[in-house]
């Protein structure tokens, strides 16, 4: 078992993005460079307070003691990275950024998993930069686009950007009510270091509304491009998201050729999370094989 935490992993990179310069922090750990392993990088979603370590620490041992290198990268305006409006495509915002990233670390090829936002950004770094993506793991998003079965925006996404706008903890335990299938984990703890992580960076919460505001529509639908994903994808979804349709999943099976979908009963939104055990055992099965 190897050791590891948030705080010895840490680390900053400075990335550029057109005429910007970004302070992007990330964690870094498992086997180094020069051991010939592969690296993962995990994106995170894109609730108040997300961070990569937050939404993946329950995932995290099992791929550092297979052997792989974990990296998480925190988006511009999450975390510890610097805050952004973004008034284009944040998808394509977090891709470029990732891409800045692996150039700093000299990696010239990753596997990705993505939760919610981050599956949509891994899905736009895989059109940007096909070559730069080994192996795709989607959970609970991927392009965006209309449901022709639930109401837009979900119950989900409007407790969620409301939180942005109310950060305070009645607000977070609706938005977190509907976050998960089983709120039984969900600890007085739990809430109030997320809550806690929001109030820190003010300054991301109030960008995030003037993002919206710029450009309501920060995830674009990759729907018609997707048939050019040719890195082999793994869909997981909770049958009951509450935040992104179940059917948002069965487009990006129909339109990557060389995927397959996974979904787990009794799950909502954070499928890594609530459902970790059979989750990292899917994941290591699937980077592993040939």
């Amino acid at each position: 078992m190897t050791s590891f935490s948030e705080a010895d992993s840490s680390r900053f990179a400075t990335v550029r993005d057109g005429d910007q310069t970004l302070r992007i922090h990330y964690n870094d750990m498992g086997s180094d460079t020069g051991s010939g392993a592969q690296t993962v990088v995990m994106l995170h979603g894109s609730g108040p307070g997300a961070t990569g370590w937050a939404n993946f620490s329950r995932n995290l041992e099992p791929l550092v003691d297979a052997g792989y290198r974990v990296i998480l990268m925190d988006c511009p305006g999450w975390g510890q990275s610097d805050s952004i409006v973004c008034t284009g495509s944040r998808s394509d915002l977090n891709a470029r950024v990732l891409q800045g990233l692996l150039d700093e670390l000299g990696l010239e090829q990753v596997h990705i998993l993505g939760n919610s936002m981050g599956g949509h950004s891994a899905v736009a770094l895989a059109l940007q930069q096909p070559q730069r993506v080994g192996k795709l793991v989607l959970m609970g998003g991927g392009t965006g686009g209309v449901s022709p079965y639930a109401p837009m925006p979900t119950e989900g996404i409007q407790l969620l950007q409301g939180l942005y706008r109310d950060p305070s903890i009645e607000s977070l335990k609706k938005m977190m009510a509907v976050f998960v299938f089983d709120t039984s984990d969900l600890t007085e703890a739990l809430f109030q270091t997320r809550l806690d992580n929001m109030l820190a960076r003010r300054d991301h919460l109030e960008n995030f509304v003037k993002s919206l505001e710029a450009n309501p529509r920060q995830f674009p639908d990759f729907g018609p491009r997707l048939g050019s994903i040719q890195s082999p994808t793994l869909i997981v979804w909770g049958r009951n998201d509450r935040f992104v349709p179940m059917d948002t999943g069965l487009r990006l099976l129909a339109g990557i050729p060389r995927s397959e979908l996974h979904v787990f009963n009794n799950c909502g939104h954070w499928a890594q999370w609530e459902h970790a055990a059979t989750f990292n055992r899917m994941v290591l099965n699937f980077l592993g094989d040939a």
